[in-house]
């Protein structure tokens, strides 16, 4: 990992969980590809195959670094766009450094002043201050890995 000074030791934290939680997820969704599980019927677009869930999944980690940089008025962290579903399981690795880097690049000038307060409203309307993003960013992948885990073993 690349060496960032960040201002705040709880974003340094936060990105680190994120990290580590990020690449558990790509392999709990590589051991679920080789075993070839079903995902639940839905119409949820994210659930049309475990491709698009990977996608879902990396996109979002994108999104939540954009999203607290443009709510805090910081530059672009520069994140490539996601690989389309079709492409994403051979460029997960790639891709996950490059969200990585992204994330420290974006979120290292994050003071601990601006975590609390105010709150912004997300993409999906839901209010949350930095502090409640980052934390929402680093669950998603554990409760998408944790679902996976559970249709694995059923």
């Amino acid at each position: 990992m690349t060496t960032i000074d960040f201002r705040s030791r709880a974003v340094r934290a936060m990105t680190l969980l994120h990290e580590e939680h990020l690449r558990a997820f790509v392999g709990v969704w590589r051991r679920a590809k080789q075993r070839a599980v079903a995902l639940p019927q839905t119409e949820d677009p994210s659930y049309e195959s475990l491709e698009t869930l990977l996608r879902h999944v990396l996109r979002a980690a994108r999104g939540y670094a954009v999203w607290i940089c443009e709510q805090l008025e910081l530059p672009d962290p520069d994140i490539p766009v996601t690989p389309e579903a079709e492409a994403v399981g051979a460029q997960a690795d790639a891709y996950l450094e490059e969200i990585f880097a992204g994330w420290r690049r974006g979120l290292a000038p994050v003071t601990d002043d601006r975590l609390e307060s105010p709150e912004y409203a997300s993409r999906w309307k839901t209010r949350y201050c930095i502090d409640a993003m980052l934390e929402h960013a680093v669950m998603h992948p554990i409760r998408h890995g944790f679902q996976l885990e559970e249709l694995s073993a059923g």
